[in-house]
């Protein structure tokens, strides 16, 4: 085996070893400790499993007390987290997150928005727009009905990941590593309906079937949730848009749940990745 392919996968150098970029203000502004907690939030990105404690003291080289107290920072600051099983460490969705906050998030929400508009004139119904946050599901945007009549999800308001139509179509559009790592940060909300976990596996093979999700809703009464996903390049849900759909029973003849659906499919269709409208 040659050298180069004997040394260990993901190595980071330590802090004074790293070139000198010619300048001396690189080195007069150095800060070791960040340059640490980088450098293991760097290691840690290439390994979708996660690794030991000893693995990244081996990886980075260095001390085991130094890497042990910046990994419990990085712990306590919700940048990394332990596996399920305990003994491994990886990178948690909160870089994720926060790379999601403000331009792409808000590119996406400036896009959704008039074409949500549209949604609720031609379906006289209310809509809103979901996205993963820290466990759970944040409504990013949200449009109610012309009509007057509907039913609204308040933006900004933070619904279940277990037990809501956003929730389920985000998993369902996620990958593996994704996915475990949603439901490893899910903490249930007030009120969250239980599911388990082969009732959560059949639901979400229905959804990746049919590519949307129709049922009565877990919340309220009188109120149909049909969402679809926003996808990415990669065919990952990067949002999701739901209609909790309630039907008129007084002699206003409005747009029924097949045509409501059909504008949501337009709507989703239009702002995913595929249609060039995500950038």
């Amino acid at each position: 085996m040659s050298a180069t392919a004997s040394k260990p996968r993901g190595r980071r150098p330590k802090v004074e070893e790293i070139p000198d970029a010619g300048s001396g203000a690189d080195e007069r502004y150095r800060a070791p400790a960040l340059d640490k907690g980088l450098d293991i939030l760097e290691l840690l990105a290439t390994q979708p499993h996660g690794l030991t404690r000893a693995e990244i003291v081996k990886e980075m080289d260095r001390s085991a007390s130094e890497i042990y107290r910046m990994l419990e920072r990085l712990v306590v600051r919700q940048y990394v987290m332990r596996t399920p099983s305990g003994d491994r460490y990886a990178l948690s969705l909160k870089l994720f997150a926060l790379a999601n906050m403000h331009p792409p998030l808000s590119r996406l929400i400036n896009q959704a928005l008039p074409i949500m508009d549209d949604f609720t004139r031609r379906a006289e119904q209310s809509c809103h727009m979901g996205v993963y946050d820290r466990g759970n599901v944040l409504i990013s945007a949200q449009i109610n009905s012309p009509s007057g009549w509907s039913f609204a999800v308040q933006r900004g308001a933070r619904v279940g990941l277990l037990d809501t139509a956003s929730g389920h179509l985000l998993l369902a559009y996620a990958d593996q590593g994704r996915f475990n790592a949603m439901l490893a940060e899910h903490t249930p909300l007030d009120g969250e309906v239980p599911i388990s976990a082969d009732q959560l596996a059949h639901t979400l093979a229905a959804i990746r079937e049919r590519g949307y999700l129709e049922r009565e809703s877990a919340q309220s009464f009188g109120v149909v949730d049909i969402s679809f996903p926003i996808l990415g390049p990669d065919n990952t849900a990067l949002a999701t848009l739901t209609c909790p759909y309630i039907r008129r029973i007084d002699r206003h003849v409005g747009p029924g749940l097949d045509d409501v659906r059909e504008h949501l499919r337009e709507a989703a269709q239009a702002l995913s990745f595929t249609q060039g409208m995500v950038r």
